[in-house]
């Protein structure tokens, strides 16, 4: 147990440790105080966050810092950077979507085209991107679409089932001509269709 004349320094250490702390609140801070962020800083870290969602492009981003208020000027120099470090990068980006887009959503040649258009990426890389796909490989591509979807049509009429992966072929940029050149294929193969 602590005696009276223990007790009062204590008492007095802990209103000293107090009032200081809030002398201290008041004391303005010059790293506190209000001063514009580096434009430099806030581009950076809209790319970063854009970048760690998804890839994109650099016009993507370049767009993207345009609607977020930032000078051109600042957003090329921090676009110059981050292509330099490689973390933006038109023709590693380029073929990645040319990839992923043929593998998971089948689209042939002109859809891809038109999918790197609409992100910005220049021609010349673009074409460079496109002939990683072979017409061997399209049409293998067109036919695992029309093979995947005819088993989801089983029973209808063979107008119907033309008519409609006539339609879905289109959609995904495939040639007329291989268009139906695959569906006459698959649908001969067709176990509904083969004579008896």
């Amino acid at each position: 147990m602590m005696t009276q004349d223990e007790v009062a320094p204590a008492v007095a250490a802990r209103a000293d440790a107090r009032a200081s702390r809030a002398v201290g609140d008041s004391v303005p801070d010059v790293q506190k105080q209000d001063r514009e962020p580096d434009p430099h800083d806030v581009a950076r870290q809209i790319v970063l966050r854009q970048l760690a969602m998804a890839p994109r492009s650099r016009a993507e981003l370049m767009q993207k810092l345009a609607q977020r208020g930032c000078a051109a000027d600042v957003a090329a120099t921090v676009l110059d950077r981050m292509t330099q470090v490689g973390l933006v990068d038109d023709e590693a980006y380029a073929q990645m979507l040319v990839r992923s887009q043929q593998a998971g959503r089948g689209l042939a040649k002109r859809a891809l085209a038109r999918e790197l258009r609409t992100k910005g990426i220049e021609d010349h890389l673009a074409e460079e991107a496109l002939t990683s796909i072979s017409d061997a490989d399209e049409r293998d591509r067109a036919r695992a679409l029309v093979d995947k979807k005819l088993r989801a049509m089983h029973g209808l009429g063979i107008e119907v089932q033309t008519r409609r992966l006539v339609g879905m072929l289109a959609r995904k940029g495939y040639s007329s001509n291989m268009t139906y050149a695959v569906i006459r294929e698959a649908i001969a193969d067709a176990p509904e269709h083969l004579p008896d």
